[in-house]
């Protein structure tokens, strides 16, 4: 995947976790931050469960949702702010 689908699946993912977690926007940078760290964390994961990455983009923002959101819910509950 080059650097702009990157971006793209960081943006989704990011956006999509705001949907699911609820609370407040952070704005678009801050989506794809989110979505960015959600896919390196969800993706270390998947692989830990014996799981390939190559599954096409479907699979990889799929993968960047779930991490996104546990890694806010863990935020959450660490700082008590949800």
């Amino acid at each position: 995947m080059g650097f702009l689908a990157w971006i793209v699946v960081g943006l989704i993912a990011g956006w999509a976790t705001g949907k699911i977690m609820g609370g407040p926007g952070k704005g678009v940078l801050m989506d794809i931050i989110v979505g960015l760290v959600g896919a390196l964390v969800g993706g270390w994961l998947m692989s830990l469960l014996g799981f390939s990455a190559q599954g096409g983009i479907i699979y990889t923002t799929l993968v960047a949702i779930g991490g996104a959101v546990l890694l806010t819910w863990i935020y959450r509950k660490v700082t008590k702010s949800g």
